[in-house]
């Protein structure tokens, strides 16, 4: 499983980057904006900012919500960096303009999925990543998970190569249940995947352990 945290501050990254466990970043204009983020010059700065700190892809998102548009903002994205996937929207025109990046071997990541039906559009449209969001799912009293594990089949079925990036993770139990149900990647904050590493009794191991060694010092 590759782990991406979904946020737009450096020092985040630096830190997720850091901890030697991070494949990737995911964004968009309103995580861009919680940073004062603003303006396109400055937004197109700062995602060539994050791929100078990362390894791995980096999703940058589009604007428009028409096909040509999408296609101008895609391919401008495109161009900034090797490691930029042009994040698309769920919509007719998202699906089309997938298409049209793949056809040109450029990546693309679809963003705010909520079925298995929009998750099987993005594959045959040749999406890089599908990105549903379980935690707004869960939001509204729907089975986030339950929707990872129907497009995990689906793809499986039919050997689909399009990544499943489970989005809107909200905490660690969310990153261990898409792991058993064989998401592909996980995003959300660094604090979700920080939270793998707390269990009380490495703490109270570590502590006796520190303890015997001062006894025979």
């Amino acid at each position: 499983m590759k782990f991406f945290v979904d946020t737009a501050n450096l020092d985040q990254i630096r830190d997720a980057q850091n901890l030697g466990v991070l494949d990737g970043v995911t964004t968009n204009p309103s995580l861009m904006a919680k940073e004062g983020i603003t303006g396109r010059d400055n937004i197109l700065k700062h995602y060539v900012a994050i791929c100078n700190i990362v390894d791995g892809d980096v999703s940058a998102e589009v604007i428009a919500t028409d096909f040509d548009g999408m296609v101008k903002e895609g391919e401008e994205l495109a161009s900034l960096h090797e490691q930029i996937v042009v994040k698309l929207p769920m919509i007719k025109e998202g699906v089309k303009a997938a298409k049209y990046f793949s056809d040109k071997g450029i990546r693309t990541n679809v963003t705010l999925v909520f079925s298995a039906g929009q998750a099987l559009l993005a594959a045959k449209a040749g999406a890089t990543y599908v990105s549903p969001f379980i935690g707004r799912l869960d939001d509204i009293s729907t089975d986030g998970l339950n929707l990872i594990a129907e497009i995990r089949l689906i793809y499986d079925n039919y050997g689909f190569e399009t990544q499943i990036l489970a989005a809107s993770v909200r905490h660690t139990m969310h990153i261990i249940d898409c792991a058993k149900l064989g998401a592909d990647v996980i995003t959300g904050p660094l604090s979700s995947i920080e939270g793998l590493l707390s269990h009380p009794l490495t703490d109270i191991g570590l502590a006796k352990f520190l303890a015997d060694y001062k006894k025979g010092n």
